[in-house]
């Protein structure tokens, strides 16, 4: 029997894809994940080396009003063709970050999908002037490369000051939105970070078109005036025109953070277009060099080196530790990027849409790509000496959950020694878990891969995460795995012998820093993830039951009640607090819920009642044992996976005042509603109000 879910998934407003099991009894797909007009069978794998992304080079250092010494950059967003297929297919139009000054004449301008790795030191800051450059030599904006949909709650700048960062109205279904993109950075994992200096979704900007841009647009967010001021105070920075000057206290321990476009209701196209990045922390009494072996007592070797900033490019010499970006896209015949224009691709409703419905005409509930792309560039190879390598891991998907397979390379080990918050509370054997690693999005790995008793050869990292939302499970069982012709395959190792010894320490030598306990919470609060859903029709008049928007929001007295991104705040730590968040999935599916700011402890886990029909009972109530955080939950994190039909306890100190956001990092969930302001601390004398115009809460 194929469930809505797993239609909604493949059918992509066509026809419904079918499912057999194998002689084994694993439920395999028999047909492929819809995308772009370019088949990913046609698609040849393992034809380009994959990128080592360089370092992002220095505009220069300088002297922060605290008398520090801050490292300074001057990176802008350009569009521009990038070879992401294999030579001899189309380049593809991107958008990516890129460094516009380097103090040092080695330092390497170049803009790239993903953009070069900044490397940070604890406690050390860094400032960065992000520009906002997506125009044409001629100084006129250029249109996204993606649909837009202008129904949602967006920045909306052709709704100028009254109307921006709001949910418009309209007489009649609109098209899609063509004027100039807002941007507006986030360093995922900052912690201790002002919120003038976090990407809130609402301090966008456009690029600066000075007398081209239109009249009666806004060229800025509602926060944007304001976080100016407060970095002109905090740390004298000027905002301008197209750019927006952001500082980084670099607080959190030692770890591989990554930066990204989060403009409000834009996020999943601004990232899918190209711009993301990673931003690794490094030093501190949590770094590299905390690190003990314990046959010796003396710091652990690990493998290296990683890219240094001013390194050659393409680099002369071999890299051993190595971040990793994996991403899901679709293309076209002609190298484009695929992303839906419309509604009907996710599940076959073609009415009724805003304003005659509740529908938004062009806004998929999820999106699958059906071709990987690892370091911007579908399929590729990695060289890999028999020895250990150190691989800095992220899930940039949209919205698919990976289960990464080591299982076809013989002889390989693999343990888990770190995620987003840093290094874990010990060493963790994925090869005696059968190999498989799950990472939900914005989730990071820091991962050691020996292959010293790999026979030489090439070899394939799978993927096992389903072509569909993901609930938990067992791959093959619970839910169909990827399609082992395109999405099941991410990478190949190419494995070839050790140049000299390795003198690396084994990981299960490797005792790690101590993570010091967070203050028992003194405030609890139950927040919940819900599902809308409607009733649309398809192109032959069938009624269709399809998502509308996912929500987060509050439980009062076991009763879920939903909360818009407009309405007030109602998560309000006070400075210093350490608070207990109690998250309660009551969705069909798993999120990835991230909070902006702080590094959180995973608490535990508890199951819901459910109905027959596998609903969550309303009022709430807990059933079944509470079972402790997986073991590559330990340490800090900044992102978890709520499962459905449970509650997923977190806990959190709150020591930065200000207006942050915490939502799920299902980048489409995000874009629709499933993103909620917190604010730590009192109300800032002169802070942007919510929009009169928004609406009550309400109850489900």
């Amino acid at each position: 029997m194929v469930t809505r879910r797993v239609f909604l998934a493949y059918s992509g407003g066509t026809a419904l894809t079918l499912f057999a099991y194998d002689k084994v009894g694993i439920k395999q797909a028999l047909a492929q994940v819809p995308g772009g007009t370019l088949n990913p069978l046609s698609v040849p794998k393992y034809q380009t080396p994959m990128l080592i992304p360089p370092v992002m080079p220095k505009a220069g250092v300088i002297k922060t009003q605290s008398g520090k010494n801050a490292d300074y950059y001057e990176i802008s967003m350009k569009q521009f063709p990038q070879q992401i297929l294999p030579a001899g297919l189309p380049a593809t139009t991107v958008w990516g970050y890129g460094a516009v000054a380097a103090a040092d004449k080695r330092g390497l301008l170049l803009h790239n999908a993903p953009s070069l790795t900044i490397e940070a030191q604890h406690n050390r800051p860094v400032r960065i002037k992000w520009i906002n450059d997506l125009k044409d030599a001629n100084g006129n904006h250029l249109p996204h490369l993606l649909p837009v949909d202008p129904t949602l709650h967006w920045a909306n700048p052709p709704g100028g000051t009254a109307g921006r960062d709001t949910r418009p109205t309209f007489a009649s279904t609109p098209g899609r939105y063509t004027g100039p993109v807002p941007m507006v950075t986030h360093v995922h994992g900052a912690v201790g970070v002002g919120d003038e200096s976090d990407g809130y979704a609402e301090a966008w900007y456009l690029p600066n078109l000075g007398a081209n841009l239109a009249a009666g647009f806004a060229d800025r967010g509602t926060w944007y005036d304001f976080f100016a001021g407060k970095a002109a105070a905090k740390f004298g920075a000027t905002w301008g025109p197209g750019f927006a000057t952001f500082q980084y206290p670099n607080l959190g321990r030692a770890s591989a953070d990554w930066y990204h476009d989060h403009t409000l209701g834009m996020t999943r196209l601004n990232v899918y277009a190209g711009p993301a990045g990673f931003y690794i922390i490094r030093g501190g009494p949590d770094g590299d060099s905390a690190v003990i072996d314990k046959r010796n007592g003396k710091p652990a070797v690990f493998p290296g080196p990683a890219p240094q900033e001013n390194d050659r490019f393409p680099p002369n010499k071999p890299y051993r530790e190595i971040p990793i970006a994996i991403q899901d896209r679709s293309f076209n015949t002609d190298g484009s990027l695929f992303y839906p224009a419309t509604r009907e691709f996710f599940d076959g409703i073609v009415r009724d849409f805003v304003p005659a419905g509740e529908f938004s005409p062009i806004w998929n509930p999820e999106f699958f790509g059906n071709m990987l792309m690892v370091n911007g560039n579908t399929w590729p190879y990695l060289t890999v000496e028999r020895r250990r390598y150190r691989l800095r891991l992220l899930n940039g998907c949209q919205s698919r959950f990976l289960i990464l397979d080591f299982a076809n390379i013989p002889g390989v080990e693999v343990w888990q020694i770190g995620n987003e918050g840093g290094f874990l509370a010990a060493p963790v054997d994925i090869t005696a878990l059968g190999n498989r690693l799950l990472m939900s999005l914005a989730e990071r790995a820091d991962v050691i891969v020996d292959f010293t008793n790999v026979p030489g050869g090439n070899y394939v990292l799978g993927n096992l995460g389903p072509d569909e939302p993901f609930g938990g499970g067992v791959p093959g069982v619970d839910f169909p795995v990827a399609d082992p012709a395109s999405t099941g395959q991410v990478m190949q190792f190419r494995v070839v012998p050790a140049i000299d010894q390795d003198l690396t320490t084994h990981p299960s030598q490797m005792l790690l820093p101590l993570t010091t306990p967070l203050p028992a919470a003194t405030v609890t609060r139950r927040l919940a993830l819900i599902e809308k859903m409607g009733m649309g029709h398809d192109a032959s008049g069938n009624m269709v039951e399809g998502p509308v928007e996912a929500l987060l929001g509050t439980v009062d007295n076991g009763t879920t009640v939903e909360q818009l991104w407009m309405d007030p705040v109602t998560e309000n730590p006070a400075a210093g607090a350490t608070e207990l968040w109690e998250i309660y999935n009551t969705t069909g599916d798993a999120h990835p819920m991230h909070v902006h700011e702080v590094a959180f402890e995973v608490v535990n886990r508890q199951g819901l009642a459910l109905t027959d029909d596998v609903e969550v009972v309303e009022p709430i109530q807990l059933a079944g044992s509470i079972t402790p955080p997986e073991p590559w939950e330990t340490g800090r994190k900044d992102t978890v996976i709520a499962y459905p039909g449970q509650v997923t306890r977190i806990r959190a100190q709150f020591n930065t005042p200000g207006q942050y956001v915490w939502h799920c990092h299902i980048v489409e969930h995000e874009d629709n509603e499933m993103m909620r302001p917190y604010r730590i601390g009192p109300e800032q004398p002169g802070q942007p109000m919510p929009h009169a115009h928004g609406s009550a809460s309400r109850k489900k």
